[in-house]
């Protein structure tokens, strides 16, 4: 016969969770850097409530989550403000409770309760969160964490539409360049999706700020970096040629300074680099409406295009690339002598 003397602990309710992740967190505040030893239990305590969390909302890989826990789970902890918490505390937490957290986010974020997404009307009631998500970007330890929290909220309109119009967007131009190639990359991400999700917020955007905007685009087009360069122009591609950006697109094609940009890339070192900025020099060269001052550095220019056309791609691309380049080059050649 044998006795247990130890009662199993009965598992918590959401609620109850919310609020123990919750004075978890506050628990930190109130203990000194001296205070080490209960620093760490402090620590140790948050990093298994987050556990506990990410079980109650994924599973433990043999119990599948209850939805009903789960979406209780999500309203608790919005109402007790945990979601500033999770965001202000993260630079403090280990790498392991970060990327927990994160998935719970991922998990939260998507999560209906009734008809409505909580998390995200939370965060539509405290878009400053946006902004320290973004700003944390100069902070290497916690940049790429922020950075994939960043990326779930902007799969929402409302959410991307908010960081695309705050002054926190233009940060995106200097990070995809900082030193640390990981997180540069990262903030690239981001900026892409930014500009590639949500096409009508998109339009708006370029719309309302064409000059600003493109006047800092045109610095990673010309920046040092390869990478930075390849991938900007690729990005450009993908944004400028969408069908609502069509009005953006005609703006763009019109201006010299863009067209003077393309033919530098023309010539790039890079054979990749050199190849997507043919993609967008022919539409300069294709549009039926060319501004005479296009017209006349295609004419002034036309021997040298035509020498970097001709040599461009030779023995790599298919025959629909040689049919397009065959085009624009005749289509050089006619402006060069209109216009001579």
């Amino acid at each position: 016969m044998s006795f247990s003397f130890f009662k199993a602990s009965r598992p918590k309710t959401p609620s109850e969770l919310a609020r123990t992740v919750k004075d978890s967190f506050n628990a930190l505040d109130s203990i000194t850097v001296a205070e080490v030893k209960a620093l760490e239990k402090a620590m140790e305590e948050v990093e298994k409530n987050i556990v506990a969390m990410k079980v109650m909302l994924a599973g433990d890989g043999e119990v599948e989550p209850n939805p009903d826990q789960v979406a209780q789970l999500t309203l608790e902890v919005c109402n007790e403000d945990v979601i500033a918490l999770f965001i202000h505390k993260l630079l403090i937490l280990g790498w392991e409770a970060r990327k927990n957290l994160v998935h719970c986010w991922s998990i939260m974020l998507k999560q209906k309760v009734d008809s409505t997404y909580c998390c995200v009307q939370y965060m539509e009631n405290h878009l400053e969160l946006l902004d320290f998500l973004v700003v944390c970007y100069d902070n290497k330890e916690i940049a790429m964490h922020c950075g994939g929290m960043l990326r779930e909220c902007i799969k929402l309109p409302s959410l991307a539409k908010y960081i695309l119009e705050s002054p926190s967007f233009g940060l995106f131009f200097k990070f995809v360049e900082l030193p640390n190639f990981d997180v540069a990359s990262d903030a690239f991400s981001t900026f892409k999706d930014l500009l590639t999700k949500h096409e009508s917020a998109v339009s708006q955007y370029l719309t309302n700020n064409y000059s600003e905007f493109f006047e800092q685009y045109e610095k990673l087009l010309t920046s040092p970096n390869y990478v930075t360069r390849r991938q900007s122009l690729k990005l450009l591609s993908e944004f400028l040629l969408e069908p609502p950006n069509s009005l953006i697109m005609k703006r763009y094609i019109a201006e010299v300074g863009h067209l003077k940009v393309m033919m530098n890339l023309l010539k790039d070192s890079s054979k990749n680099i050199q190849i997507s900025a043919f993609h967008i020099f022919k539409v300069f060269v294709a549009n039926p409406n060319k501004p005479r001052e296009i017209k006349l550095i295609l004419a002034k220019n036309h021997e040298g295009l035509l020498a970097l056309l001709n040599n461009l791609g030779k023995g790599g691309e298919d025959d629909q690339f040689e049919e397009e380049k065959e085009l624009i080059m005749k289509e050089i050649e006619k402006v060069s002598r209109l216009e001579s």
